[in-house]
């Protein structure tokens, strides 16, 4: 499948293959999203939404029309229940809508649920523990409706940290040492910044914010009078006037670093855990200059830029430099297009 990251400012698309050598990157894509096309993670104009992705979807020359998509995880509700092992899935899934008022507080027909079964209740063999996800319909009918119009297939709609946790299993062996470890990932981009923290590779703690690296733009165009457009490009290949470093990215880095501390700080009060033993940086932002190191020297912890195609096989019709460019950028789309061999 196609694993399709839609975020605030962009559409990224990743089409992976795998062999006994790893995976190996066959078709990738981004283009920016008309502006208001996608509003903290809501689509306000889905003919927009799906005109960019078919036109992402052209220009990556992928073959492949299934897709899968996520929603984030603040417009889902996730809640692990104890429900007879003997049920069957169809008995399950009637008593979840019997019971469902105790666990979603929205009316059944408004909302869109799925459910796994995780294993026995260890103090009970008559039980088992399953995992309820539920999300408003509006949410999933969007992606849908959008990606229909694009002539794709929506297959499944995952859920934005699932795929994080899936992503970061190809990320394991850069983390120091092996056992119980405590990992954040600080994915920063155009307009949200979204901080997880997980423990032997399950998600223990998320944080969603907006901020991102819009407002270095934007800036950079009131400092300097430029368009917001101008104000991008100058950003991305430089020649912005001497005193930009100490007046505008520097504070931007600050502002960042703040965030991410805070951020470490509401998971130490409301988990178990006080430290992290690795930060990795994901998203556009985190490759701005100078940063990994200041946020190493802040914190204190071994602080990487996550790439997660950096060690992957590139099909020969891709153009690889972009794709490094691109690589922090694609966490994401890397982890929804892993649903592919699950």
């Amino acid at each position: 499948m196609l694993g399709i990251d839609i975020s605030s400012s962009a559409v990224k698309l990743i089409e992976l293959s795998k062999s006994a050598d790893g995976y190996k990157v066959e078709a990738y894509g981004v283009m920016q999203l008309p502006a208001n096309t996608v509003i903290e993670k809501n689509i306000a104009d889905i003919e927009a939404l799906a005109d960019t992705i078919k036109k992402v979807v052209t220009g990556s020359g992928t073959k492949l029309a299934d897709t899968v998509v996520a929603v984030s995880g603040s417009s889902v509700i996730t809640k692990e229940i104890e429900l007879s092992a003997g049920l069957t899935d169809l008995q399950m899934e009637m008593q979840i809508e019997v019971e469902a008022d105790q666990y979603i507080p929205y009316p059944m027909e408004e909302v869109d649920f799925d459910f796994e079964v995780l294993g026995p209740v260890e103090i009970n063999a008559d039980l088992v523990r399953v995992l309820l996800v539920a999300c408003r319909q509006e949410n999933i009918d969007h992606r849908r409706q959008a990606l229909d119009i694009a002539g794709l297939t929506p297959k499944v709609v995952d859920i934005e940290g699932f795929a994080i946790e899936r992503a970061y299993r190809l990320m394991e062996d850069q983390v120091d040492q092996v056992g119980d470890q405590v990992v954040a990932i600080a994915d920063i981009g155009a307009t949200m910044f979204t901080f997880t923290v997980l423990v032997d590779g399950k998600t223990v703690y998320s944080r969603e914010q907006l901020f991102g690296g819009k407002q270095l733009t934007e800036e950079i165009q009131r400092r300097y009078g430029l368009s917001y457009e101008e104000a991008g490009e100058a950003k991305r290949s430089g020649g912005l006037p001497k005193d930009y470093e100490t007046e505008v990215l520097d504070p931007f880095k600050e502002s960042l670093i703040q965030h991410i501390t805070r951020s470490l700080q509401f998971c130490y009060s409301s988990s178990q855990h006080n430290y992290i033993d690795q930060l990795f940086l994901t998203g556009g932002v985190s490759v701005l200059d100078g940063l990994v190191d200041e946020v190493e020297q802040s914190l204190g912890v071994p602080v990487v830029v996550a790439n997660l195609v950096a060690n992957m096989q590139v099909n020969k019709l891709i153009n690889a430099s972009l794709l490094a460019n691109d690589g922090p950028a694609m966490m994401l789309a890397v982890g929804l297009a892993l649903r592919s061999f699950d």
